[in-house]
């Protein structure tokens, strides 16, 4: 019997199958030995033990689309990054990292900023200036007069979207929002794990409509983008694309060359300035990390 892992905790996983609901799996020994851990969003076939009591074994993971490391998931369409517009501010640094986490693993990005109804119509006019080239879709939402709304659900119909940002910037809301039945399923899982109310928290997968998942990802604000070159940042930054081969040296990674493409369009303000401080940032912190 095949299902997708809704959510893994203390050695359960719980997994859902279509018309035949969640089941509670721990998964099989082999997975220790061969050092594979099975991750929220896998795809699994699981043998049952009690049907009566919905319990069963993993007993096989299938192949993945895509895994992160941080938060633990595997088999995302696209990450769904909410920011407040305001109140409090965008942390451009932080966003920006997870932009770049995200284009390394070839997931689309849906931006979105939400407190829309608090701020005025030139600070949305300048976030969208930020973030009109960084390849994201933009979207401005209010959680609290649910505005577009509709728009968001659109675009995650018939995927599977991580959700993602930093605390206090309405997500929970527009997680509400966009699937008000959640706890309709977790429920269940929630009688079988009594002390599940006092553990921290989990990335968990909630079914919106059949074929449509969201994964609400906890621990957004622990990410480091350092795990590969400095030379390599540039390509993650979809701006800078239509400069590449137009600097005076090859192989310009747009910090001190002269006569540099992608400096000059900065200070034309075609790329954004604050996009650019934040690529200089992270390229001294891939310089400096330690060597192992």
């Amino acid at each position: 019997m095949q299902g997708k892992i809704v959510k893994g905790i203390a050695g359960f996983y719980y997994v859902r199958v279509v018309e035949s609901g969640v089941y509670e799996c721990k998964a099989k020994g082999i997975f220790r030995k061969e050092k594979t851990k099975p991750l929220v969003g896998d795809n699994v076939e699981i043998e049952i033990l009690d049907e009566a009591e919905k319990e069963g074994n993993i007993i096989c993971v299938l192949p993945r689309k895509n895994e992160l490391i941080r938060p633990a998931v595997a088999n995302i369409d696209q990450a769904l990054v909410v920011f407040a517009a305001a109140k409090p501010s965008p942390h451009f640094n932080l966003l920006d990292r997870f932009l770049v986490m995200m284009k390394r693993k070839d997931i689309p990005v849906i931006l979105c900023f939400n407190k829309e109804d608090i701020v005025m119509e030139e600070e949305l006019k300048e976030l969208n200036n930020i973030y009109s080239g960084s390849g994201c879709r933009l979207v401005f939402t209010s959680a609290k007069d649910g505005k577009n709304i509709d728009e968001v659900k659109a675009l995650l119909e018939g995927k599977t979207t991580a959700v993602a940002g930093p605390s206090g910037v309405g997500k929970s809301s527009l997680i509400n929002l966009l699937q008000p039945a959640a706890n309709m399923e977790t429920g269940t899982i929630s009688r079988k794990i009594e002390r599940g109310k006092h553990t921290t928290r989990h990335s968990e997968l909630f079914l919106i409509e059949e074929d449509s998942y969201i994964m609400d990802t906890p621990g957004f604000s622990s990410l480091y983008v350092n795990d590969f070159e400095k030379e390599e940042l540039k390509f993650y930054f979809p701006e800078f694309v239509p400069y590449e081969g137009k600097c005076k040296y090859t192989g310009c990674v747009h910090i001190h060359e002269p006569n540099c493409a992608v400096k000059a369009a900065v200070d034309k303000g075609w790329i954004h300035s604050v996009r650019y401080k934040d690529y200089k940032d992270m390229f001294e912190e891939l310089k400096n990390k330690r060597r192992y």
